[in-house]
């Protein structure tokens, strides 16, 4: 535990310290006009408090992944909180940051404009289409987890089918509507749920202080599974919500849209990233001690060890009810759940504005909105058909969205890159995390199963070799060419 609140502090410590430090680098400017300011149009670009629009913008990113993503994290051992700590820092945070910071300079312009503008126009052309297909993917992704949670909650005639559908159909109408009135309404309400489940479960650890693996202990890979399942890069594409996520990038342009003030940035964007990271520490040091046997033995566990523990939906329950009881427990329930269908909303509603921005098309009208909303719900709801159809299908799903997502991290952290280095800023703060993400990105795309599947060191390998490849290739394109 004592790693764990080392960790917590740095979280903490980092928002205040790094965090000003990239909002310097950037140069926010108080005395700049926003794009709610100078073009208002009552359905996206709509004035919000800053105070609601944190709120908004930590239940956009939230999702299941700080939650999900950590407790199968935390089967690694305690490395997994090194990667939450730094990765939230030095990574994910500032991905978040620079990226909403740019939208905002730029008319709240959608993420593939922005990567199209600093990497070129077939960048621009490949990440439209890969984008919008990812958001349909983590619509579809982010229905089965709270879905699976009501049915749990609720008589067996309402099963996962019924609560799937429930879901889709809020989607549909969350979608279309202006963001003040579903999203600017309920959101900061799901968001304090979501808070305050993750305060009740940290009150119990640090009242409780169980005894969980320290730093001290090593950073071997403790995975059941760890012959197959090496720790780079499977640990940083299991966290992925809770460290960085390209998913959040597209997110901020709709909050972009929404700001009224430069300086309102940090605590958004910077600010809301570490409050994902300590909401995944909590719950990568609660099912730290969840997998451990004595904690086995606490949640009632022992006999079915293989069921419960291949279930991050009722290791969450069990954690929720073990140590919150019935009432605390179901609050923190419905927060979980709350935090994927927001995500998964706001998901579509991110699709919906990246095809309008390049399609050129006004979103004043319901009827343009659902000119392009029809089509992407056919395919979500295809989607949807063949993984209820399929046993495995929402695991290959979301095997799919975990590296799409990180590998559009990627691409935002070079496009984030280039920009710092065209404006003449300290770019190392992100090409270091480009890099890196490069190397993880290819690393699983080539060794794991529902990749190219190479041997373990050939991938690893060649992805340093193109890592490597990919910094040279900056350098010289950014600095020594545009010199000489």
């Amino acid at each position: 535990m004592i790693t764990f609140c080392l960790a917590l502090t740095a979280l903490i410590i980092g928002y205040f310290i790094y965090g000003r430090f990239v909002e310097k680098v950037f140069g926010a400017d108080a005395n700049r006009t926003t794009p709610a300011i100078t073009n208002p149009d009552g359905i996206d670009y709509v004035p919000l408090p800053g105070w609601k629009i944190f709120l908004i913008q930590f239940l956009n990113i939230a999702g299941l992944g700080p939650i999900f993503g950590a407790i199968m994290g935390a089967k690694f051992g305690t490395s997994s909180f090194l990667w939450i700590v730094l990765g939230t820092i030095f990574a994910g945070a500032v991905h978040d940051y620079l990226s909403g910071m740019i939208s905002l300079r730029h008319n709240g312009e959608s993420l593939p404009e922005t990567i199209g503008r600093y990497l070129g126009m077939t960048a621009k052309q490949v990440m439209r289409g890969f984008t919008v297909i990812l958001m349909i993917l983590v619509g579809a992704v982010f229905v089965a987890g709270p879905a699976e949670l009501l049915a749990m909650l609720t008589p067996d005639s309402l099963d996962v089918t019924f609560w799937i559908i429930v879901v889709f159909i809020y989607y549909i109408v969350a979608t279309l509507f202006p963001i003040d009135q579903i999203i600017g309404r309920i959101y900061p309400i799901f968001a304090i749920a979501l808070l305050f489940m993750a305060i009740g479960i940290l009150g119990v650890l640090l009242i409780s202080f169980p005894q969980i693996p320290e730093i001290t202990d090593g950073l071997q890979n403790i995975h059941p599974k760890a012959e197959s399942t090496p720790l780079f890069p499977m640990l940083f594409i299991s966290i992925a919500c809770g460290a960085i996520s390209g998913f959040h990038a597209t997110q901020s342009p709709m909050m972009a849209r929404c700001m009224t003030n430069e300086k309102q940035g940090r605590p958004i964007f910077y600010g809301a990233m570490i409050t994902e990271g300590i909401v995944a520490l909590i719950w990568a040091a609660a099912a730290t001690y969840f997998f451990s046997p004595e904690g086995q033995e606490t949640f009632g566990v022992i006999g079915h060890e293989d069921e419960v523990n291949g279930s991050a939906a009722i290791i969450v329950q069990k954690i929720s009810n073990g140590w919150l009881g019935t009432i605390g427990g179901l609050l923190a329930m419905l927060g979980v759940i709350a935090a994927p269908i927001t995500s998964g909303d706001t998901a579509f509603r991110s699709a919906r504005l990246i095809i309008a921005d390049f399609m050129k098309i006004s979103q004043k009208t319901i009827t343009k909105r659902l000119l392009i909303c029809i089509p992407m719900f056919i395919v979500a709801i295809a989607i949807l058909v063949y993984s209820l159809k399929d046993k495995d299908g929402f695991e290959i799903i979301w095997r799919y969205f975990a590296w799409s997502n990180q590998t559009l991290s990627v691409f935002t952290l070079w496009a984030i890159t280039v920009f710092l280095a065209q404006k003449k800023k300290l770019f190392i703060i992100t090409l270091i995390p480009a890099l890196f993400m490069t190397c993880v990105t290819s690393t699983y795309i080539l060794f794991a199963p529902e990749g190219l599947q190479l041997p373990y060191p050939v991938a690893l390998g060649i992805s340093i070799t193109f890592s490597a490849i990919c910094g040279i290739w900056f350098i010289y394109t950014q600095l020594y060419k545009k010199r000489n």
